[in-house]
């Protein structure tokens, strides 16, 4: 019996050797290593919210945690002079790369540095969704309290899960109490290999040490910042703008960084910009939002959201979040609608962040139709602008045969009019009187050769909108070395960086505001009428009003000027074409048929 005890104790060693052997050979996770090359400065190894809380030393891992294994492959612990473990010293990034990104992460507050799209470019160089100015971006901080509290900068120790799993954990405790105890915050994101959209799960864990979670009446806050790709140096509509959005009760809405925290608990919330969005959806019982918006060294305004999570009456909670962050573009978005996501997600209406909204919705969702089906005929923007302003002038041609049409009958009835006008000057009532009854005895209507004109203008209205927030159109190029994004203003010089012309405040010069104004000044010339020509006002409309729009239209993007000229030289093209069946109808010599004097009947000879 006793030879037998031995030889289970020595065999029962002889495996727990192995195992560790074994172990350590094999199963033992390699600390990731900092990306080549990075510029990244480390941020200052500070306790967060000086008071509230500070770094636990030497605590027990909670239950189900690896703190012997995890600790072997982050950064070696080291001891102050009373021993205790204070955490890993050494700063590490962790990169994780997908089919559509390239994400890095850091163990300072286990926070993201760089979120980048590898599918959409800033200058040649991958838009970063993520970015600071002078100092390092952290994005999804924690910071233990609510908006006033200071993000958690310390250093945690990582566990690489899995190719897109990572984990980062740190223990702390609740100083100025006999009684406080300790807890550990781990931060775990999951990416998906072909979505933009990433799970971030917060755990507070306790233990039996502490019952419930309160710093200054809230638990932590979760915050995203401070900004969203690309960069930009100002926003002013044209190049970006920031549009912040709630998503409650079926409804978008839009909010505004003043209304300050808000508590109804949408079911998602956005920092929309021109063409990028930044979506949360928190899964939370209880939690506040708030949009904040401010300069910062480096950024001209850098946009936040924070995510503020109430107190917890509990010793362990584990939150769930989601975050989209990518284009913003409806067939991005729309996969979380149907399921066609990795995440399964189905009905959740983020499409609504890239919805156009206004009575003028529907026509821009007509005309992005057509321009991507002519995009398909011919994969140029520029040349499927052209087609899309050759189909529009086909199908209102019969509407502009018909105005021009007008515009000569009311050359025709000029005379008449003006012998009303001259005989009721002095009683304005009696002449609108008498005008109604002339057109009505006439059967002209004077608004049919405005008609046109006035349809003209909710569709540029429109092709604006689209011009303007299209995500197709961001850098889709039409002519190479002149127009190479159609979303924006081109330009044949560039002033100096810094410079602009005074007043005016250009900071290039460019082509296509010259050439619309010509297009515009011949197109007045050739569809002015007779009795236009001799009106000063209308002389001085014409020169005054293509001049105007020259400088209101000097910096739209160059896909609405292209649509402008194009459509002012197809118009010109049917202007000749009526002017020259009008004048033959006009020539065509009306015969009046004179009485036709009979001869005088010769008289029957009496017999």
């Amino acid at each position: 019996m006793e030879r037998n005890t031995i030889l289970a104790v020595v065999l029962s060693t002889v495996v727990l050797i192995v195992f560790y052997v074994l172990q350590g050979m094999f199963f033992s996770p390699a600390s990731p290593a900092a990306p080549a090359g990075t510029q990244y400065e480390p941020p200052p190894v500070t306790a967060a919210a000086p008071g509230i809380f500070e770094e636990a030393r030497e605590l027990p891992p909670p239950v189900g945690t690896q703190l012997e294994e995890i600790t072997q492959t982050a950064a070696e612990p080291s001891f102050s002079e009373e021993g205790l473990n204070i955490g890993p010293q050494v700063l590490e990034y962790v990169t994780i790369e997908t089919e559509l990104l390239i994400v890095t992460l850091t163990n300072a507050g286990g926070n993201m540095v760089s979120w980048k799209l590898k599918e959409h470019f800033d200058n040649q160089n991958n838009v970063d969704m993520i970015f600071s100015g002078t100092s390092q971006a952290q994005a999804f901080s924690i910071a233990f309290g609510g908006l006033d509290a200071q993000p958690v900068s310390s250093l945690f120790y990582v566990d690489r899960i899995s190719e897109h799993s990572v984990e980062f954990y740190r223990d702390f405790t609740i100083p100025g109490d006999a009684s406080a105890g300790t807890f550990r915050l781990i931060k775990r994101y999951d990416f998906k290999p072909s979505d933009y959209m990433f799970e971030l799960t917060v755990t507070l864990d306790g233990g039996f040490s502490v019952p419930q979670f309160n710093f200054a009446g809230n638990a932590y806050t979760l915050a995203f910042g401070p900004q969203i790709g690309p960069r930009f140096e100002k926003l002013d509509n044209r190049y970006d703008y920031r549009q912040y959005f709630v998503f409650a009760n079926g409804k978008r809405r839009n909010v505004k960084v003043s209304d300050g925290p808000i508590d109804t608990r949408p079911a998602w919330a956005a920092i929309s910009g021109k063409y990028f969005a930044f979506i949360a959806i928190p899964y939370l019982a209880q939690y506040s939002l708030d949009f904040s918006e401010r300069a910062e060294p480096g950024i001209p305004s850098a946009s936040r959201l924070s995510i503020i999570r109430p107190a917890i009456n509990a010793s362990r909670v584990s939150d769930t979040y989601r975050f989209y962050m990518g284009p913003k573009s409806q067939e991005a978005l729309v996969i979380y609608n149907t399921g066609r996501n990795e995440f399964g997600l189905r009905d959740t209406h983020l499409v609504e962040a890239a919805s156009t909204r206004g009575i003028l919705a529907p026509l821009e969702r007509l005309l992005k139709w057509l321009l991507l089906f002519f995009n398909k005929i011919a994969p140029n923007y520029g040349i499927s602008i052209i087609l899309l302003t050759l189909f529009i002038k086909i199908v209102f041609f019969p509407l502009t045969k018909k105005g021009s049409e007008a515009t000569l009958r009311m050359q025709a009835l000029a005379p008449k009019i003006k012998e009303i006008q001259d005989k009721h000057k002095g009683n304005p009532q009696k002449l609108q009187a008498e005008m109604g009854n002339f057109y009505k005895q006439e059967g002209y209507n004077p608004i049919s050769g405005c008609l046109p004109m006035l349809l003209q203008i909710p569709i540029f209205i429109a092709m604006y909108n689209l011009f303007n927030n299209h995500f197709d159109l961001r850098g889709a190029m039409f002519i190479p070395g002149w127009i190479p994004d159609l979303s924006v203003p081109e330009s044949i010089v560039d002033f100096p960086e810094g410079f602009s012309l005074p007043l005016l405040g250009w900071t290039a010069l460019r082509g296509l505001p010259f050439i619309y104004v010509g297009s515009q000044l011949i197109y007045g010339k050739v569809t002015q009428t007779p009795g236009q020509q001799s009106n000063s006002q209308m002389k001085m409309m014409l020169y005054v009003m293509p001049i105007a729009f020259f400088f209101i239209l000097y910096n739209v993007p160059s896909g609405l000027l292209i649509y402008w000229i194009f459509s002012n030289v197809l118009t010109l093209v049917q202007q000749v074409i009526i002017n020259k069946y009008t004048k033959a109808k006009r020539e065509q010599t009306v015969v009046v048929q004179q009485p036709v004097i009979a001869p005088p009947r010769k008289k029957k000879k009496s017999r």
